[in-house]
């Protein structure tokens, strides 16, 4: 049976663009996929704890040497992989802040990054590269090729290496100027966003239709 792990990390709630093109790409894939599951996390309302000394021992233990604080972060890694594993497709979402990505991703990539589960150890083989990984992105401005900030957007460059070793390779569709409509300041950019959002739309419309035909 099919399933599907979507991912929400705005803090922006219902004012989200990115939360609005996730659900409308997984809207779009269980209709291509009747009968189909579906895992949610909303790192936005549940964050994840950080990755701290006790997850990057738990690392380099055997299990049976963990910690009580090692085996709990240990549990979460298996958790999130296991997530990972049984999905047929990932949609994240990503919107950009401070030119990067949200912390709460970070974590999640961080977290997801554990010898034995996600990649293999001898080898440098990922293990989670056999799935789909759709990345929903929302900008507030434009970083394209000549704009003043060309280069500024930190995150979708970042994600490919964070989860290189995973063996999962993201698909982006983006959304950009997403603060056009509410800071006057970018009122002549509207126009430009709209073109933006209905391109992302279309694209996303269009990620599984061979799937619901043959369905």
């Amino acid at each position: 049976m099919p399933h599907l792990l979507h991912i929400d990390s705005s803090i922006r709630g219902e004012q989200s663009v990115s939360r609005r093109l996730t659900a409308r790409a997984a809207a779009s894939w269980r209709a291509a996929h009747p009968g189909g599951t579906v895992t949610y996390r909303n790192f936005g309302t549940e964050p994840l704890p950080h990755l701290d000394e006790a997850g990057a021992q738990a690392r380099l233990l055997p299990a049976d040497q963990h910690t009580p604080e090692q085996r709990r972060s240990w549990a979460l890694t298996e958790e999130l992989v296991a997530e990972v594993k049984r999905a047929d497709t990932v949609l994240l979402g990503l919107p950009l802040y401070n030119y990067g990505a949200p912390s709460s991703v970070k974590t999640w990539v961080d977290l997801l990054i554990a010898p034995g589960l996600s990649y293999d150890p001898a080898t440098g083989a990922g293990l989670l590269g056999d799935r789909e990984l759709i990345v929903l992105a929302s900008r507030g401005g434009g970083y394209g090729a000549g704009t003043p900030r060309e280069g500024w957007d930190h995150a979708e460059p970042w994600l490919p290496h964070g989860l290189s070793q995973t063996g999962m390779r993201p698909r982006f569709i983006a959304a950009e100027l997403t603060l056009a409509p509410v800071v006057p300041a970018m009122a002549e950019l509207v126009s430009l966003h709209q073109e933006s959002l209905a391109a992302a739309e279309r694209a996303i419309d269009e990620l599984w239709v061979s799937a619901g035909a043959a369905a």
